[in-house]
């Protein structure tokens, strides 16, 4: 198994582009430099800008590549599709150019990098009941067959590109659960796009991410991890907080101090033979992005003693 561990501006609290309190772009790059880390995600649109010189230029020079964009937008209401779409083609082009630097296709990978996260996002009827299976409200069909045209065309936008859509399941969105997963692969063909599992939002929503691993091991593309405090976790649905609030408050925590168990993790990836690129995330406040380097090294460090490669 070839797997490189990967960061994300995540990990620095920055989720939100109009967050007053994310870090500086250029430190995040200069942070995951010394966090070992080869690639990075862009982050929010326009987190990085979208300026190929600029970023090339940074890039270079914190030995950096691009591991992938993100697409976290509201994937259910058509009025939004084509201010989606506009960014689907900013991003495409700013991470296919050919003056930012390039990751190796490894044996075995099935898409070449960097990718497409596609995540839906702002809607505050679901926010609130993140990782809350039976109190989540559900789309209507006539809603979810909106909801598909929708995905598919901001997938087929990024296959013109020849830049590979990757579906992420977010707790707080309407891709979430189990059977929303389940859902999306019967109505998605893997020909349009893959899936991108995260271990911490399938443990947050209820699932195993051992199991979901090998579930879903044929239309895995790319993955990502993070730890969940148990603790905090539990507290957190109890009452009821939204997803990026109880972030806020310590819900994600490094790879290793939480409740996830990457060994049974690592055993999963290997059975469904997974090759590739993991990206790192820990969401969290950006006003503690202070602790950032401290608690990305942590988790890298972990995940090396457990045989992963960086």
């Amino acid at each position: 198994m070839s797997i490189t561990i990967c960061g994300a501006p995540g990990c620095w609290g920055v989720e939100d582009i109009n967050n007053p309190h994310n870090p500086p772009w250029q430190k995040v790059l200069a942070e995951a430099k010394l966090a070992g880390y080869k690639a990075i995600e862009l982050g929010p649109y326009g987190y990085l800008p979208i300026d190929v010189p600029l970023v090339s230029k940074e890039l270079e020079k914190n030995d950096l590549a691009i591991v992938a964009g993100t697409i976290f937008q509201d994937l259910l209401d058509p009025e939004n599709l084509s201010k989606v779409l506009s960014y689907v083609d900013d991003i495409c082009k700013l991470i296919t150019d050919d003056k930012l630097p390039k990751l190796p296709t490894y044996e075995g990978q099935k898409f070449p990098a960097p990718y497409m996260t596609v995540m839906d996002w702002f809607h505050d009827e679901r926010d609130i009941t993140a990782g809350h299976y039976n109190k989540a409200p559900r789309l209507s069909e006539e809603q979810w067959k909106i909801f598909i045209a929708n995905i598919i065309a901001v997938c087929e936008r990024a296959n013109k590109w020849g830049v590979r859509p990757v579906i992420h399941p977010h707790a707080g969105g309407y891709i979430e659960f189990a059977d929303e997963i389940e859902k999306i692969v019967r109505d998605i063909p893997y020909e349009i796009a893959g899936l991108c599992l995260d271990t911490g939002h399938l443990y947050y929503s209820g699932m195993n991410p051992s199991e979901f691993i090998q579930k879903y091991g044929d239309r895995l593309d790319y993955v990502h991890f993070k730890d969940v405090n148990e603790e905090v976790y539990k507290r957190i649905l109890k009452e009821e907080v939204k997803f990026f609030d109880g972030c806020a408050q310590g819900t994600m925590c490094p790879i290793g101090k939480g409740a996830l168990d990457y060994v049974e993790i690592k055993k999963a990836l290997e059975k469904v033979n997974y090759n590739g690129y993991i990206t790192i995330e820990q969401e969290r406040d950006p006003r503690d992005s202070h602790n950032s380097l401290q608690d990305v090294k942590q988790s890298v460090d972990y995940l090396k003693s457990n045989g992963y490669e960086i």
